[in-house]
């Protein structure tokens, strides 16, 4: 089974871009699924109904989200109403929508999905990602041995540690949230495919999807600046995983970049 994992989606450029290459790609690379963190979907910041319904139409099988999923108040009901699209399961118990989920691939195999928020230099005070991927690991083995787990977190010693902590009970670990890919995709003991962050899907003529001229004024300054989503340059950043459908165990990754 062939996993196309996709990195944050920012703004209209990015999930432009998204639709107008996912299909090809799928074809091209044998694709049987596609998870893509869509947090940054709308105006750089959230995602709102229309733009989950774009993604998902464009598409994207699973959508996660990260530390922008309460910043557009419109998807609060759609979260309860859309089990494809997940906000961090370490969120407080009671928030809308769900942290995990299992769904079925375009061959019909069954595969899970979990996204978790990290708590390193992040706004929110949550539950600790690690605890609670055992409950969640535990709970998807019962439906099935493919897992994929979304750890939008700052540092990259947190997602390492991360990666390394759910060998063997995920198929796939993917870091998102700072918008750059990294270099070090590997499989942890043969089993668990991992990379610390996917990248984005954006333009990259930016400072991590935002207008480059804006950012740079802010840290010259130390003014507020208003945050624009560039337009220049846009690509499609992520991975492909080839997962062995009955153990769960990952068999080969690449990074992949359109």
């Amino acid at each position: 089974m062939n996993i196309l994992c996709i990195g944050d989606i920012v703004g209209r450029p990015g999930r432009e871009h998204f639709e107008k290459v996912i299909k090809p790609l799928r074809e091209e690379l044998s694709v049987d699924a596609v998870v893509v963190n869509g947090e940054n979907a709308s105006g750089g910041a959230g995602i709102i109904p229309r733009v989950a319904d774009q993604l998902f139409a464009g598409g994207a099988d699973v959508i996660t989200l990260g530390d922008h999923t309460w910043d557009r108040r419109e998807i609060y009901a759609y979260l309860n109403d859309h089990p494809r699209i997940l906000r961090p399961a370490n969120f407080p118990e009671g928030s809308p929508g769900k942290g995990s989920c299992v769904v079925k691939s375009s061959n019909g195999i069954k595969f899970a999905v979990i996204n978790l928020l990290g708590r390193v230099f992040m706004r929110y005070n949550v539950a600790c990602p690690f605890k609670m991927f055992d409950d969640l690991a535990s709970s998807v083995k019962n439906e099935t041995p493919i897992s994929v787990v979304d750890i939008h977190a700052e540092t990259t010693s947190e997602k390492v540690a991360f990666g390394h902590y759910s060998v063997g009970r995920a198929s796939i670990v993917f870091g998102t949230h700072t918008h750059i890919q990294t270099a070090d995709e590997q499989i942890l003991d043969g089993k668990t495919a991992y990379i610390t962050d996917l990248g984005m899907s954006g333009p990259y003529d930016s400072v991590i999807g935002q207008n480059k001229a804006n950012i740079i004024q802010r840290f010259l300054t130390a003014m507020p600046q208003k945050f624009e989503v560039a337009k220049e340059n846009v690509s499609l950043s992520g991975i492909l995983v080839s997962v062995d459908e009955q153990s769960g165990k990952a068999k080969s990754i690449v990074r992949v970049k359109r």
